[in-house]
């Protein structure tokens, strides 16, 4: 069974943005390495439930929402069974570099998610 892994907050300005979820919630946020503005969540302590995240500047192509990513172990099988569910893809796999591939899709009632299947090595839950 696929599990939501992680969420992603779009900001219109991220360090407004930070500023406030850090002053409300007490969450840490850490710049990503990556290629690209991308800030680590930590929602609470690894040992406590819940999730962490990530927090990006908003891209005109996505919805100005919170983003659920799911698990997968096969991101193409995955893809696949979005579409024939009914399901569109928003935007396309692409490698996230020492992640692993990520995708966005749009369920049949308007909701993006998205699809993230971990690098080689890293445990997946998901069928």
């Amino acid at each position: 069974m696929s599990r939501v892994i992680h969420f992603e907050l779009p900001a219109e300005n991220p360090e407004r943005a930070m500023a406030f979820y850090s002053q409300v919630f007490g969450w840490q946020f850490q710049k990503w390495e990556g290629p690209m503005d991308y800030w680590l969540v930590t929602t609470g302590p690894a040992e406590a439930f819940g999730i962490n995240g990530g927090l990006a500047a908003q891209q005109p192509e996505m919805p100005k929402a919170p983003i659920n990513v799911i698990d997968v172990v096969a991101i193409d099988d995955a893809i696949a069974a979005v579409k024939a569910a009914g399901g569109t893809i928003t935007m396309e796999k692409h490698e996230i570099p020492g992640v692993g591939w990520l995708a966005y899709f749009t369920d049949t009632e308007g909701i993006v998610s998205g699809l993230m299947q971990p690098l080689q090595g890293q445990e997946a839950t998901g069928a």
